[in-house]
């Protein structure tokens, strides 16, 4: 029998999502658990008014020490990030803070986008008009390397979901400041650049050779984070396989399973 994933790399610990939340004066049941790794455990629940996704962040200690600060930060940086992107198509509408590290939003159906999928013709064109309207709000999506952050919705569009490293600094903040003005036209060109990768290898056949080849154009900013970091994480990576059973299944911590049979 496999070993079970270590405590410490969730971010519940011990404890698993919730059967049931209240969400305002609606009861909801968990219905289908997405994913549960270090950072954050992720799942959709059924009520009275459809479906909803509950993200819990991390509650579970680090090595003996409280680390329940990392998920309240995490969970009001995203919740802040959701309330400033409302109303632009394809961001889940951000429901409420739940507990002392959750956040309940919107529910999309669909399923994350794979290498391999059929997306319909126009859907790169609607998921780089959403990057772009997010950075006309002064923001930068950030994590668009993984593809999984993007859905396919059952609508044939695209939506994105986890804004924990998204960036968005307000100007009372010092967001209106040049070097934040700066970081934030980093951000978003990296932004591009993933979109580019994303439409070249899933629907090469709509670009030209002289668009393929400019998919190929790295910016600075990445190439200087993965100098910097790839050491690190190929470290981290290795730590992980010995430690973490479930390697090789994709991407780590998604559950992927149904744990009742509520009608979508």
């Amino acid at each position: 029998m496999p070993r079970a994933t270590p405590t410490g790399l969730r971010a519940l610990g011990r404890r698993d999502l919730p059967a049931s939340i209240t969400v305002g004066s609606d009861q909801y049941e968990l219905v289908e658990v997405f994913k549960h790794d270090f950072f954050a455990a992720t799942a959709r629940y059924s009520g009275p008014a459809g479906h909803v996704v509950l993200k819990i962040g991390r509650q579970a200690d680090i090595l003996g020490l409280p680390a329940e600060w990392i998920g309240r930060a995490l969970t009001r940086h995203e919740a802040r990030v959701c309330q400033h992107l409302a109303g632009l198509p394809g961001i889940p509408r951000l429901i409420g803070l739940w507990g002392c590290t959750g956040l309940v939003h919107s529910y999309v159906a669909g399923g994350p986008l794979r290498r391999g999928a059929t997306v319909p013709d126009n859907f790169f064109d609607l998921l780089k008009r959403l990057i772009l309207d997010i950075h006309t709000r002064d923001a930068a999506y950030v994590d668009l390397e993984k593809p999984e952050n993007v859905l396919l919705g059952d609508d044939g569009r695209p939506h994105l979901i986890d804004f924990q490293i998204s960036y968005h600094l307000p100007r009372k903040w010092g967001g209106h400041t040049r070097v934040a003005r700066w970081f934030c036209r980093c951000l978003q060109r990296s932004d591009l650049y993933h979109v580019g990768k994303l439409h070249r290898r899933i629907r090469p056949d709509q670009l030209s050779a002289e668009q393929r080849d400019s998919t190929y154009a790295v910016p600075w900013t990445i190439r200087a984070h993965r100098f910097l970091f790839r050491p690190v994480t190929l470290l981290r990576r290795r730590v992980l396989a010995r430690i973490d059973p479930r390697k090789g299944t994709g991407e780590r911590g998604r559950v992927d399973r149904t744990v009742s049979s509520a009608p979508d």
